[in-house]
């Protein structure tokens, strides 16, 4: 009679968190990796060293850090945007003299999506990070804000597009002006 064994994947495997063979391939390149992961109300992100008794993290960002500054985070283009400078300007010098990679995990890598204006506000905070992001402003700034105002004159779908927005206090129409506030800010912050 055969034995059958059964081989069973690592957990994380199972659950469709973790490609092991992927990261098993960013980790033998020997480099620190900048992690980006979004859920449907925020945006995270963290850079992480390799040790054989565990990750390290060196710092780290989420999106609700950004209502300090009065920004009405969500898991949009601008927020991935402001998260990812924040953790350039947490990382500071070291994130200029170090070099990174991008580990996006299971999203998958298409032009302009949030993982790519993530790595693009580091970038633009300073990090070195590997690879070229290039990216339009109007990609993930609010300046041009013609849709909302357009949007305006049906009352109902503007309300329904913006209600979280409005119930905070902002008003969709200001949103470039305090992308632009908010980025200011960031920028001169101390690390």
């Amino acid at each position: 009679m055969k034995k059958i064994i059964k081989h069973i994947k690592f957990r994380r495997r199972r659950e469709s968190a973790t490609n092991y063979k992927k990261r098993f391939g960013m980790v033998k390149g020997g480099m620190t990796r900048v992690i980006f992961r979004k859920s449907n109300s925020m945006i995270l992100g963290q850079v992480v060293k390799y040790s054989e008794k565990g990750d390290i993290v060196e710092a780290r960002a989420d999106s609700r850090e950004l209502a300090k500054m009065k920004w009405p985070g969500r898991a949009n283009r601008a927020t991935a945007y402001l998260t990812g400078y924040l953790l350039g300007k947490k990382l500071g010098a070291k994130g200029k003299s170090e070099e990174y990679i991008l580990d996006i995990g299971l999203n998958s890598p298409i032009k302009n999506s949030l993982s790519f204006v993530f790595a693009k506000g580091c970038k633009d905070a300073g990090m070195n990070i590997r690879g070229t992001f290039e990216i339009k402003d109007e990609v993930y700034n609010y300046s041009d804000v013609s849709y909302a105002t357009s949007l305006k004159k049906n009352k109902a779908q503007f309300e329904k597009q913006y209600s979280k927005y409005i119930k905070e206090g902002h008003d969709p129409e200001s949103l470039g002006k305090l992308f632009n506030d908010t980025k200011k800010a960031l920028a001169d912050m101390k690390a």
